[in-house]
């Protein structure tokens, strides 16, 4: 049920970057967690692959019959990535996967480049995504948030996400517009993230304990849980 300002009462934007084979736990405890989750992303290969992985495949499918959204990863090189290269990759995600939208990953901030992604959006309305998640890792230029579903503004670890601050202009939208995704939480801070995360005025958060160069390879307790704490 949505409410208020598009508030659906999911909150988790879950980027579970491990293949479903070598951690089918971790994919099966996204099911169970179906009601909590504002979406999962799937990335097969950085992107979705150079053909379709009949795990992603299964995991899609059960996630989907869950009524999980899903969003189909996008590499955009910030900016700098050829379009063509973009549009052909979420054309795979819909039709591989069947995502309902896509999460364009390593996104441009400045206000130069809002065309850009703008043209991205349409397209992967046009063939069928019909969410754009743009993932700058910061608070970009306000013209991104003009056609974006949902923006991550800050994607980091746990020391700098409590020195982080919120611009003006982000608090004329409403909360249900902004993310964010926070690495190497201390044991028993991930209910910190989540009140943070609500205090600064972003509805959709992820917490996770892991660090290094991929610290979203496994899923929090929290997942498997009722409660936000590991």
């Amino acid at each position: 049920m949505t409410g208020p300002d598009g508030d659906t009462g999911r909150r988790l934007l879950v980027p579970l970057y491990v293949h479903p084979a070598v951690d089918p736990q971790a994919w099966t405890a996204l099911v169970r967690a179906a009601t909590r989750l504002d979406g999962v992303i799937l990335n097969a290969a950085d992107g979705p692959g150079a053909r379709p992985d009949p795990a992603f495949t299964i995991a899609a499918a059960r996630l989907r019959c869950a009524g999980v959204p899903l969003l189909g990863y996008v590499d955009t090189g910030y900016g700098r990535r050829p379009l063509r290269a973009v549009v052909a990759d979420i054309r795979r995600h819909r039709k591989w996967y069947g995502v309902d939208g896509v999460f364009l990953d390593q996104a441009a901030a400045q206000a130069a480049l809002v065309p850009r992604y703008r043209r991205l959006a349409v397209a992967a309305r046009v063939l069928g995504a019909h969410r754009t998640v743009l993932n700058p890792g910061t608070y970009p230029d306000p013209g991104y948030a003009e056609f974006a579903d949902l923006l991550v503004t800050f994607e980091g670890d746990w020391a700098t996400y409590q020195r982080a601050e919120v611009p003006a202009w982000a608090h004329g939208h409403p909360p249900g517009r902004f993310c964010h995704l926070v690495y190497a939480v201390p044991h028993g801070r991930a209910d910190d993230v989540a009140r943070t995360a609500e205090r600064r005025g972003a509805a959709v958060h992820y917490a996770v304990p892991g660090a290094g160069a991929n610290p979203w390879q496994t899923a929090p307790p929290a997942i498997a849980t009722r409660k936000e704490h590991w």
